[in-house]
């Protein structure tokens, strides 16, 4: 039996739980303060969405995290030369599962792995798993967004920055250029990042990943209106929605929404805000973009970031580039 480390890896800590409870407030009032309704998809992953999210990647629907898995078994190793780094940065890591294969990849290259999420309890359990299967790496785990605390992350060598599991597909075209434009900001000259990136393909198979027939996908979008009840005091009752998944050629991107099955009227009682639905009126809680090479290349490009690797299978691909 393998033994368990005697005592928790201390985690930085830049984003406090009160911090995240406060972007929660200010997200779900300027998402349902005004119509078009929106929520952002971070809120989907507390314990019991990160456990959903999981099964979610095991589903026979859900081919990206296959893909991205089979991908890095198959690249990592190009990866990491063509990035000539000594750290290994991941940003959204959770459980840090695929991250073994670019771990192994460095080899006794790699100075220290900084796994960044903006959940303690993904991040603690993710750490202490390495300190036991990895004793003798430098892991320094730190709680943060990754949307408001890039420059003020770690910089103990060259760095890689991974970005995996798509999500950077989840920014729209301002929201990623914005992003990008900051990561960029806050790298050395030579440093490097890797995105995970869903293609661009048969909007039925898309649809399907993210409707599946278990209603797994269901769940996890409804746990949304838990959260909002657990942290806000929120009475949106997940019984009176269903989940929604659409395919918008326009924008070339997947929305997930939650549709009422009925008029209603939901209180926000710690933000002293009503929610008027109709009936069939929808928040939107996440959308998926997916990409096209010349696409991604050119937004990484006007923002300073050149790309120097691209690995695909055609239904999905990994792109490095270089910050200059």
């Amino acid at each position: 039996m393998t033994p368990s480390p005697t005592a928790a890896t201390p985690l930085e800590v830049l984003l406090e739980p009160d911090a995240l409870r406060d972007a929660l407030a200010h997200d779900a009032t300027e998402g349902l303060g005004s119509r078009p309704y929106t929520l952002p998809p971070k809120y989907f992953y507390d314990e019991r969405g990160s456990a959903l999210f999981e099964d979610i990647t095991r589903l026979p629907e859900y081919y990206p995290t296959r893909a991205e898995r089979n991908l890095l078994v198959e690249h990592a190793a190009a990866v990491v030369a063509t990035s000539q780094a000594d750290v290994l940065l991941e940003l959204g890591s959770g459980s840090s599962e695929k991250t073994s294969l670019l771990l192994d990849a460095f080899g006794d290259g790699l100075r220290a792995y900084v796994p960044v999420d903006v959940s303690p309890t993904a991040l603690q359990g993710a750490v202490d798993e390495l300190a036991v299967e990895r004793p003798g790496l430098s892991v320094l785990g730190v709680v943060a967004d990754f949307e408001r605390h890039l420059p003020d992350l770690p910089r103990p060598g060259r760095r890689l920055v991974a970005f995996l599991g798509g999500t950077i597909g989840n920014l729209d075209r301002a929201q990623r250029a914005g992003f990008l434009a900051t990561l960029q900001a806050s790298l050395a000259p030579g440093e490097t990042v890797l995105l995970g990136v869903d293609l661009v393909k048969d909007p039925e198979r898309l649809v399907a990943a993210y409707d599946d027939a278990a209603g797994v996908t269901a769940e996890f979008n409804l746990n949304v209106l838990r959260v909002l009840a657990r942290e806000l005091d929120a009475d949106l009752d997940p019984a009176d929605f269903e989940h929604v998944a659409l395919w918008d050629p326009d924008d070339e991107r997947i929305e997930m929404r939650l549709r009422a099955r009925r008029s209603l009227t939901g209180r926000l009682a710690a933000l002293g805000l009503e929610v008027e639905l109709e009936e069939g009126e929808e928040i939107r809680t996440e959308i998926s973009s997916k990409f096209r090479r010349e696409g991604i290349e050119a937004e990484l490009t006007a923002q300073g970031l050149d790309p120097a690797g691209w690995w695909t299978d055609g239904d999905y691909a990994l792109v490095l580039a270089v910050r200059q």
